[in-house]
């Protein structure tokens, strides 16, 4: 179906001041680069206390997190739920001195990453992912 949403769950899309058209424009661009196409993501922005308690729910894990993603691929096509919490984008953009925009948009592909099957277990993994991150940053 090639399609990207944006959801809005606990906060407010307004305060996140983003062009979600140039956006999805951006994470076609950078899926084009990589074998499998777009079925259906969509991203769920959503504070801390929304994300802590998903984790918890669905992954027994008891911390605070940017991302959590649902991998519903199908074939060659990515499709997954990926769900981000505003809180940690705006702590961690302040941690490592970058804009809101940035971190914000290096979650986003991390996501994608991982439905196209980057993980990040591994030391030798997470540089990888860097890596890809900021390949696609390139592009933004």
């Amino acid at each position: 179906m090639n399609h990207i949403e944006f959801c809005f769950e606990d906060i407010e899309a307004n305060t996140l001041n983003m062009d979600w058209k140039a956006t999805e424009k951006w994470l076609f661009a950078c899926v084009e680069n990589y074998k499998p196409t777009i079925g259906e993501i969509t991203y769920v922005f959503v504070s801390d206390e929304y994300l802590l308690k998903m984790n918890q729910d669905h992954l027994d894990h008891d911390y605070y997190t940017d991302i959590i993603t649902f991998n519903y691929n199908q074939d060659n096509e990515i499709s997954g739920d990926l769900f981000i919490s505003i809180d940690r984008i705006k702590d961690n953009a302040n941690k490592i001195s970058v804009t809101f925009a940035e971190e914000l948009k290096r979650v986003m592909i991390h996501g994608v990453l991982h439905l196209i099957g980057y993980n990040d277990s591994s030391e030798e993994e997470k540089t990888e992912m860097r890596n890809q991150e900021n390949k696609c940053l390139e592009l933004a």
